[in-house]
Protein backbone atom coordinates (compact mmCIF):
# COMPACT_ATOMS: atom_id res chain seq x y z
CA UNK A 1 0.00 0.00 0.00
CA UNK A 2 2.87 2.41 1.02
CA UNK A 3 4.29 1.32 -2.54
CA UNK A 4 1.19 2.55 -4.18
CA UNK A 5 0.47 5.59 -2.49
CA UNK A 6 4.46 6.35 -3.17
CA UNK A 7 3.67 5.87 -6.80
CA UNK A 8 0.74 8.35 -6.65
CA UNK A 9 2.92 10.62 -5.52
CA UNK A 10 5.38 10.30 -7.53
CA UNK A 11 2.80 10.67 -10.66
CA UNK A 12 0.86 14.19 -9.48
CA UNK A 13 4.85 15.08 -9.03
CA UNK A 14 5.58 14.52 -12.93
CA UNK A 15 2.25 15.57 -14.04
CA UNK A 16 2.54 19.44 -12.38
CA UNK A 17 5.57 20.36 -14.58
CA UNK A 18 3.96 18.69 -17.43
CA UNK A 19 1.08 20.68 -17.30
CA UNK A 20 2.66 23.93 -15.92
CA UNK A 21 4.91 23.45 -19.25
CA UNK A 22 1.95 23.32 -21.17
CA UNK A 23 0.37 26.11 -20.36
CA UNK A 24 3.31 27.96 -21.14
CA UNK A 25 3.24 26.82 -24.16
CA UNK A 26 0.05 27.90 -25.12
CA UNK A 27 0.74 31.67 -23.40
CA UNK A 28 3.54 31.94 -25.69
CA UNK A 29 1.78 30.86 -28.71
CA UNK A 30 -0.91 33.02 -27.40
CA UNK A 31 1.18 36.23 -26.99
CA UNK A 32 3.30 35.71 -30.22
CA UNK A 33 0.67 34.84 -32.21
CA UNK A 34 1.41 37.61 -35.16
CA UNK A 35 5.22 37.05 -35.18
CA UNK A 36 4.33 32.60 -35.59
CA UNK A 37 1.79 34.06 -38.55
CA UNK A 38 4.09 36.04 -40.15
CA UNK A 39 7.08 33.56 -39.85
CA UNK A 40 4.54 31.27 -41.37
CA UNK A 41 3.59 33.55 -44.45
CA UNK A 42 7.87 33.83 -45.05
CA UNK A 43 7.99 30.51 -45.49
CA UNK A 44 5.15 29.67 -47.47
CA UNK A 45 6.64 32.82 -49.87
CA UNK A 46 9.85 30.87 -50.11
CA UNK A 47 8.43 27.80 -50.83
CA UNK A 48 6.36 29.40 -53.84
CA UNK A 49 9.11 31.69 -55.18
CA UNK A 50 11.32 28.35 -55.39
CA UNK A 51 8.63 26.61 -57.25
CA UNK A 52 7.82 30.13 -59.79
CA UNK A 53 11.50 30.72 -60.12
CA UNK A 54 14.95 28.36 -60.70
CA UNK A 55 16.94 31.46 -59.84
CA UNK A 56 15.51 32.23 -56.56
CA UNK A 57 16.61 29.59 -53.77
CA UNK A 58 19.92 29.80 -54.80
CA UNK A 59 23.40 31.25 -53.07
CA UNK A 60 24.10 33.75 -55.57
CA UNK A 61 20.56 35.26 -55.58
CA UNK A 62 20.29 34.66 -51.42
CA UNK A 63 23.73 36.36 -50.77
CA UNK A 64 22.71 38.95 -53.33
CA UNK A 65 19.34 39.46 -50.92
CA UNK A 66 21.35 39.39 -48.17
CA UNK A 67 23.44 42.39 -49.36
CA UNK A 68 19.96 44.87 -50.50
CA UNK A 69 18.14 44.10 -47.29
CA UNK A 70 21.48 45.10 -44.79
CA UNK A 71 20.51 48.80 -44.33
CA UNK A 72 16.84 48.06 -44.14
CA UNK A 73 18.26 45.58 -41.21
CA UNK A 74 20.28 48.05 -39.46
CA UNK A 75 17.26 50.97 -39.33
CA UNK A 76 14.55 48.40 -38.73
CA UNK A 77 16.39 48.00 -35.50
CA UNK A 78 16.28 51.84 -34.13
CA UNK A 79 12.96 52.00 -35.74
CA UNK A 80 11.34 49.42 -33.56
CA UNK A 81 13.21 51.64 -30.89
CA UNK A 82 11.25 54.72 -31.78
CA UNK A 83 8.06 52.95 -32.71
CA UNK A 84 8.31 50.75 -29.11
CA UNK A 85 8.21 54.57 -27.07
CA UNK A 86 4.98 55.40 -29.17
CA UNK A 87 7.06 57.65 -31.61
CA UNK A 88 7.49 57.32 -35.21
CA UNK A 89 10.47 58.81 -37.83
CA UNK A 90 9.48 59.46 -41.19
CA UNK A 91 13.06 61.10 -42.00
CA UNK A 92 15.12 57.90 -41.59
CA UNK A 93 14.98 57.90 -45.78
CA UNK A 94 15.58 61.34 -46.30
CA UNK A 95 18.88 61.06 -44.00
CA UNK A 96 19.95 58.21 -45.57
CA UNK A 97 20.03 60.00 -49.20
CA UNK A 98 21.80 63.02 -47.20
CA UNK A 99 24.78 60.60 -45.89
CA UNK A 100 24.93 59.00 -49.51
CA UNK A 101 25.39 62.17 -51.28
CA UNK A 102 27.08 63.52 -48.41
CA UNK A 103 30.09 60.38 -48.45
CA UNK A 104 30.35 60.75 -51.81
CA UNK A 105 31.38 64.52 -52.14
CA UNK A 106 33.54 64.39 -49.22
CA UNK A 107 35.39 61.32 -50.70
CA UNK A 108 35.60 63.44 -54.11
CA UNK A 109 37.11 66.51 -52.28
CA UNK A 110 39.89 64.33 -51.11
CA UNK A 111 38.84 63.56 -47.34
CA UNK A 112 40.37 61.39 -45.50
CA UNK A 113 37.95 58.32 -45.53
CA UNK A 114 37.89 57.63 -41.69
CA UNK A 115 37.11 61.34 -41.22
CA UNK A 116 34.45 61.83 -43.91
CA UNK A 117 33.41 58.92 -42.06
CA UNK A 118 32.56 60.81 -39.02
CA UNK A 119 31.40 63.59 -40.47
CA UNK A 120 28.42 61.90 -42.21
CA UNK A 121 27.45 59.82 -38.72
CA UNK A 122 27.49 62.75 -36.68
CA UNK A 123 25.41 65.29 -39.54
CA UNK A 124 22.80 62.17 -39.18
CA UNK A 125 23.17 62.28 -35.22
CA UNK A 126 22.49 66.09 -35.27
CA UNK A 127 19.41 65.81 -37.61
CA UNK A 128 18.23 63.49 -35.10
CA UNK A 129 18.90 65.71 -32.53
CA UNK A 130 16.83 68.13 -33.73
CA UNK A 131 13.93 65.85 -34.20
CA UNK A 132 14.26 64.50 -30.32
CA UNK A 133 14.73 67.71 -29.34
CA UNK A 134 11.79 69.03 -30.74
CA UNK A 135 9.12 66.02 -29.77
CA UNK A 136 10.41 65.72 -26.44
CA UNK A 137 11.08 69.36 -25.06
CA UNK A 138 9.16 71.26 -27.28
CA UNK A 139 5.93 68.69 -27.25
CA UNK A 140 5.35 68.31 -31.27
CA UNK A 141 3.85 65.02 -32.60
CA UNK A 142 6.65 63.16 -33.80
CA UNK A 143 4.93 62.48 -37.14
CA UNK A 144 4.81 66.19 -37.76
CA UNK A 145 8.31 66.98 -36.77
CA UNK A 146 9.95 63.67 -38.94
CA UNK A 147 7.67 64.82 -42.00
CA UNK A 148 8.99 68.38 -41.99
CA UNK A 149 12.36 66.75 -40.86
CA UNK A 150 11.61 64.06 -43.99
CA UNK A 151 11.25 67.64 -46.24
CA UNK A 152 14.21 69.57 -45.77
CA UNK A 153 16.17 66.94 -45.45
CA UNK A 154 15.43 66.14 -48.46
CA UNK A 155 15.95 69.35 -49.89
CA UNK A 156 19.55 69.64 -48.26
CA UNK A 157 20.41 66.00 -50.33
CA UNK A 158 19.36 67.60 -53.29
CA UNK A 159 21.47 71.16 -52.63
CA UNK A 160 24.35 68.93 -52.02
CA UNK A 161 24.35 67.09 -55.36
CA UNK A 162 22.30 69.22 -57.71
CA UNK A 163 20.44 66.62 -58.54
CA UNK A 164 22.79 64.47 -60.05
CA UNK A 165 24.15 61.37 -58.72
CA UNK A 166 28.22 61.64 -57.87
CA UNK A 167 30.61 58.57 -58.33
CA UNK A 168 32.92 57.02 -55.64
CA UNK A 169 35.68 55.58 -56.17
CA UNK A 170 38.26 53.83 -53.94
CA UNK A 171 38.91 50.13 -52.42
CA UNK A 172 39.76 50.75 -48.83
CA UNK A 173 38.30 49.78 -46.02
CA UNK A 174 35.29 52.23 -46.32
CA UNK A 175 34.35 50.98 -49.84
CA UNK A 176 34.50 47.61 -48.71
CA UNK A 177 31.50 48.11 -46.00
CA UNK A 178 29.00 48.00 -49.06
CA UNK A 179 30.77 45.71 -51.29
CA UNK A 180 33.23 44.08 -49.61
CA UNK A 181 32.60 40.08 -48.42
CA UNK A 182 34.46 37.97 -45.74
CA UNK A 183 34.32 34.13 -46.46
CA UNK A 184 31.70 34.89 -49.46
CA UNK A 185 29.29 36.73 -46.87
CA UNK A 186 28.90 40.27 -47.76
CA UNK A 187 29.92 42.55 -45.29
CA UNK A 188 27.37 44.92 -45.01
CA UNK A 189 25.56 41.70 -44.34
CA UNK A 190 27.57 40.79 -41.05
CA UNK A 191 27.26 44.35 -39.67
CA UNK A 192 23.53 44.20 -40.09
CA UNK A 193 23.35 41.14 -38.28
CA UNK A 194 25.50 42.35 -35.54
CA UNK A 195 23.69 45.76 -35.15
CA UNK A 196 20.20 43.31 -34.43
CA UNK A 197 21.68 41.63 -32.11
CA UNK A 198 22.69 44.88 -29.81
CA UNK A 199 19.24 45.81 -30.91
CA UNK A 200 17.86 43.24 -29.28
CA UNK A 201 20.09 43.75 -25.95
CA UNK A 202 19.35 47.14 -25.73
CA UNK A 203 15.55 45.95 -25.86
CA UNK A 204 15.27 43.33 -24.27
CA UNK A 205 18.26 43.53 -21.47
CA UNK A 206 18.84 46.71 -20.42
CA UNK A 207 17.52 49.37 -18.51
CA UNK A 208 17.34 51.71 -21.62
CA UNK A 209 15.32 49.35 -23.38
CA UNK A 210 12.69 48.70 -20.49
CA UNK A 211 12.58 52.35 -20.48
CA UNK A 212 11.38 52.77 -23.63
CA UNK A 213 8.97 50.21 -23.68
CA UNK A 214 7.75 51.51 -20.44
CA UNK A 215 7.57 55.18 -21.87
CA UNK A 216 5.54 53.77 -24.72
CA UNK A 217 3.29 51.50 -22.23
CA UNK A 218 2.63 54.67 -19.72
CA UNK A 219 5.04 57.64 -20.66
CA UNK A 220 3.54 59.24 -17.13
CA UNK A 221 3.86 56.39 -14.80
CA UNK A 222 7.26 55.91 -16.17
CA UNK A 223 8.03 60.42 -15.45
CA UNK A 224 6.39 59.81 -12.17
CA UNK A 225 9.03 57.22 -11.15
CA UNK A 226 12.03 59.62 -11.45
CA UNK A 227 12.99 58.27 -15.23
CA UNK A 228 13.90 61.07 -17.62
CA UNK A 229 12.05 60.30 -20.62
CA UNK A 230 12.53 63.34 -22.58
CA UNK A 231 16.41 62.42 -22.71
CA UNK A 232 15.29 58.79 -23.15
CA UNK A 233 13.54 60.46 -26.50
CA UNK A 234 16.16 62.41 -27.16
CA UNK A 235 19.01 59.78 -27.32
CA UNK A 236 15.83 57.65 -29.64
CA UNK A 237 15.47 59.94 -32.25
CA UNK A 238 19.54 60.41 -31.94
CA UNK A 239 20.49 56.66 -32.65
CA UNK A 240 17.42 56.39 -35.43
CA UNK A 241 19.69 59.40 -36.90
CA UNK A 242 22.66 58.45 -36.68
CA UNK A 243 21.94 54.74 -38.02
CA UNK A 244 19.94 55.84 -40.82
CA UNK A 245 23.37 58.10 -41.81
CA UNK A 246 25.42 54.49 -41.34
CA UNK A 247 23.00 52.69 -43.60
CA UNK A 248 23.21 55.59 -46.16
CA UNK A 249 27.50 55.17 -46.06
CA UNK A 250 26.38 51.41 -46.43
CA UNK A 251 24.07 51.90 -50.00
CA UNK A 252 26.65 54.56 -51.34
CA UNK A 253 29.20 52.45 -50.89
CA UNK A 254 27.66 49.11 -52.39
CA UNK A 255 26.66 51.25 -55.38
CA UNK A 256 29.38 53.26 -56.10
CA UNK A 257 27.76 56.49 -56.13
CA UNK A 258 26.09 58.80 -53.91
CA UNK A 259 22.13 60.07 -55.01
CA UNK A 260 19.80 62.38 -53.18
CA UNK A 261 16.87 59.78 -54.43
CA UNK A 262 18.75 56.52 -53.25
CA UNK A 263 15.88 56.56 -49.95
CA UNK A 264 12.76 57.55 -51.63
CA UNK A 265 10.21 55.37 -50.12
CA UNK A 266 13.07 53.71 -47.42
CA UNK A 267 11.37 54.56 -44.44
CA UNK A 268 7.88 53.20 -45.84
CA UNK A 269 9.84 49.77 -46.04
CA UNK A 270 11.44 49.98 -42.77
CA UNK A 271 7.89 51.12 -40.54
CA UNK A 272 5.90 48.47 -42.65
CA UNK A 273 8.68 45.84 -41.68
CA UNK A 274 8.36 46.72 -38.27
CA UNK A 275 4.44 46.94 -37.90
CA UNK A 276 4.57 43.38 -40.09
CA UNK A 277 6.49 42.22 -37.03
CA UNK A 278 4.01 42.72 -34.51
CA UNK A 279 5.69 46.35 -32.56
CA UNK A 280 2.46 47.84 -31.88
CA UNK A 281 1.99 51.33 -33.28
CA UNK A 282 0.05 52.53 -29.87
CA UNK A 283 4.23 51.52 -28.36
CA UNK A 284 5.04 49.53 -25.21
CA UNK A 285 5.28 46.70 -27.37
CA UNK A 286 8.53 45.67 -29.14
CA UNK A 287 10.29 42.82 -30.97
CA UNK A 288 12.88 42.96 -32.59
CA UNK A 289 13.11 39.16 -33.94
CA UNK A 290 9.56 39.95 -35.62
CA UNK A 291 11.05 43.71 -37.37
CA UNK A 292 13.88 41.66 -38.54
CA UNK A 293 11.37 38.82 -40.37
CA UNK A 294 9.20 41.58 -42.03
CA UNK A 295 12.57 42.88 -43.56
CA UNK A 296 12.81 39.78 -45.06
CA UNK A 297 9.20 38.87 -45.84
CA UNK A 298 9.04 42.13 -47.72
CA UNK A 299 12.46 42.03 -49.42
CA UNK A 300 11.42 38.26 -50.53
CA UNK A 301 7.77 39.50 -51.86
CA UNK A 302 10.17 41.97 -53.65
CA UNK A 303 13.06 39.61 -55.01
CA UNK A 304 10.20 36.95 -55.81
CA UNK A 305 8.15 38.99 -57.79
CA UNK A 306 11.06 40.53 -60.20
CA UNK A 307 12.72 37.33 -60.27
CA UNK A 308 9.25 36.27 -61.95
CA UNK A 309 9.12 39.47 -64.10
CA UNK A 310 5.87 41.17 -62.81
CA UNK A 311 5.81 44.60 -63.28
CA UNK A 312 7.41 46.85 -61.11
CA UNK A 313 4.05 48.93 -60.73
CA UNK A 314 2.12 46.14 -59.66
CA UNK A 315 4.81 45.27 -57.03
CA UNK A 316 4.27 48.87 -55.52
CA UNK A 317 0.69 48.21 -55.40
CA UNK A 318 1.64 44.90 -53.41
CA UNK A 319 4.04 47.25 -51.10
CA UNK A 320 1.32 48.99 -50.41
CA UNK A 321 -1.61 46.38 -50.03
CA UNK A 322 1.21 44.38 -47.62
CA UNK A 323 1.38 47.58 -45.54
CA UNK A 324 -2.00 48.43 -45.40
CA UNK A 325 -2.94 45.35 -43.85
CA UNK A 326 0.13 45.20 -41.83
CA UNK A 327 -1.75 48.24 -40.04
CA UNK A 328 -5.07 46.67 -39.83
CA UNK A 329 -3.74 43.31 -38.09
CA UNK A 330 -1.77 45.46 -35.86
CA UNK A 331 -4.34 47.82 -34.80
CA UNK A 332 -7.47 45.92 -34.73
CA UNK A 333 -6.03 41.96 -33.90
CA UNK A 334 -3.54 42.23 -32.35
CA UNK A 335 -2.87 45.97 -30.85
CA UNK A 336 -1.76 45.82 -27.56
CA UNK A 337 -0.01 42.52 -26.46
CA UNK A 338 2.45 41.37 -23.76
CA UNK A 339 5.15 39.66 -25.35
CA UNK A 340 8.37 40.89 -27.05
CA UNK A 341 11.33 39.03 -28.31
Amino acid sequence: MAEAGGNIKSEKKSYKPEFMNSIKTSQWISDNKQLIGIFSVLILLSVFFSFSTSSFFTTGNMLNLLQQLAPNLIVVVVMTLVITTSGIDLSVGSILSLASALIAVLLSARWDSLMAFIFVLIVGAVAGLLNGYIISYLRIPPFIVTLASMIYVEGCALLVTGGYSIGISGSGWLMSLGSGDLFNIPISAIIAILVVIIGWIVLTQTRFGTYIIGIGANEESVRRSGVNIKKIKLLTYMFSGMIASFAGIIIATRLGSGSSNVGTGFEMDVIAAVVLGGTSLFGGIGTMLGSVIGVFLIGIINNGLTLMNVSPYIIQIIQGAVLLSAVIVNTYFFGRGKKRI
